[in-house]
């Protein structure tokens, strides 16, 4: 099968080891004075190793190769003790991967092994836990009014949230709350320059491409998870003009239907010129 997976250049890595602590699947190792991943079936490709590598040798690729085994991954994973298993643990929910989770809570279960305490609210990592501090939940205070109304003052960002790539997102996030959503396609920041201001201002921001990204159906299914678990206001699409990016739109009326939930839904379409069309 065809899925997302790391990719590590040779040249590039000196063999500091510095990515074996944030796979906890064990899927590298160091071998020969090179990083190595040693089997398909340990890496679940959502690139923890990738910040922790100094010199940029790691990265997600999409290839042909087998299927990540969640229960092959624990039967290595608890050798190494309640610390690597509750990184582990973390390290799935972070990332959203809420049925894999539950795959290794089963198997903990099914062994008679004591569940770890870990971040079961997908906050903030702590202590020396693997993660990926680049997906960790964070709300960013925003001022309702802005003073000064200087032409040439410098645009301030209207982001009230992170992460904002919907692969990332926590469905169970509290600042889904009562709130109004603006699903973007991702191109759309920058061909729209006022995107901040016509459009961000107030609204929870999601973004993906229709086009690239290779969990369409999860995105389908997360989102209508989102507008169940929440009581949504409205939800605003923006896309760009192409074809192939009113997917967003079909993503989003397939997520909705699926929610069983009534949102209004309204649809912006940028050209490539930047305008709104």
């Amino acid at each position: 099968m065809k899925r997302k997976i790391i990719s590590i250049d040779e040249d590039a890595c000196t063999g500091c080891g510095q990515c074996i602590p944030d796979c906890p699947e064990g899927a590298l190792q160091v071998i020969e004075g090179k990083a190595r991943l040693i089997s398909d079936l340990f890496c679940d490709g959502l690139g923890a190793c990738i910040g922790t590598c100094p010199e940029g040798a790691i990265r997600v690729i999409e290839r042909e190769a087998e299927s990540y085994d969640e229960r092959a991954v624990m039967q290595n994973i608890i050798k190494q003790g309640p610390a690597v298993i509750a990184a582990h643990l973390d390290h799935l929910r972070s990332h959203g991967e809420h049925e894999l989770y539950h795959q290794a809570i089963a198997y903990l279960q099914d062994q008679k092994i004591q569940i770890p305490d870990h971040n079961t609210q997908h906050g903030p990592h702590h202590g020396n836990r693997a993660g990926c501090p680049g997906a960790a939940m964070h709300t960013i205070p925003r001022p309702h009014e802005k003073k000064g109304t200087q032409a040439d003052a410098r645009a301030e960002s209207e982001l009230q949230q992170w992460p904002v790539q919907l692969r990332l997102i926590h469905p169970h996030a509290s600042y889904f709350d009562n709130a109004d959503l603006l699903i973007a396609a991702d191109c759309v920041p920058f061909a729209y320059a006022d995107f901040h201001r016509d459009f961000l201002k107030g609204k929870i921001l999601l973004i993906f491409c229709p086009k690239l990204d290779a969990d369409i159906d999860k995105y389908i299914d997360k989102l209508a998870e989102i507008f169940r678990l929440h009581a949504i206001h409205s939800v605003t699409i923006v896309h760009m003009e192409v074809p192939c990016c009113s997917g967003v739109t079909s993503v989003v009326n397939q997520a909705i239907h699926l929610s069983e939930q009534k949102i209004p839904v309204e649809e912006i379409t940028i050209t490539i010129n930047g305008n709104v069309k």
